[in-house]
């Protein structure tokens, strides 16, 4: 294995972190037992995709998956309410790691 393959992906990581964060904030602000578990979930597969491309960096089947899903719904909610918290910024940063992962592929 090269030193490539087993460097930590720091952006897939923070990117799992936030969305996890972003469950639990929404269950203290709103009582929002739907975003907690949300959250959880697709923050653990994230957290789990994070490892898998940090071992292998053409290991990013889970990543796309899991961002595409959030980028599919939150993005539906970003465009029904407008408002850019939290459905825009889960939105963008799931394009953003959907691109860099898909990139991989190629």
């Amino acid at each position: 294995m090269s030193a490539a393959a087993t460097r930590t992906d720091y952006f897939a990581y923070t990117y799992a972190s936030l969305v996890l964060a972003g469950g639990i904030i929404g269950f203290i602000k709103a009582g929002s037992i739907t975003s907690l578990i949300a959250g959880t979930v697709a923050g653990t597969l994230l957290g789990i995709g994070a490892k898998q491309v940090s071992g292998n960096p053409k290991q990013v089947l889970l990543l796309l998956a899991v961002s595409l899903i959030l980028m599919l719904v939150m993005g539906k909610r970003w465009n029904g309410s407008g408002k850019f918290m939290p459905a825009g910024m889960v939105t963008v940063m799931s394009m953003a790691c959907f691109v860099r992962y898909a990139l991989r592929l190629c």
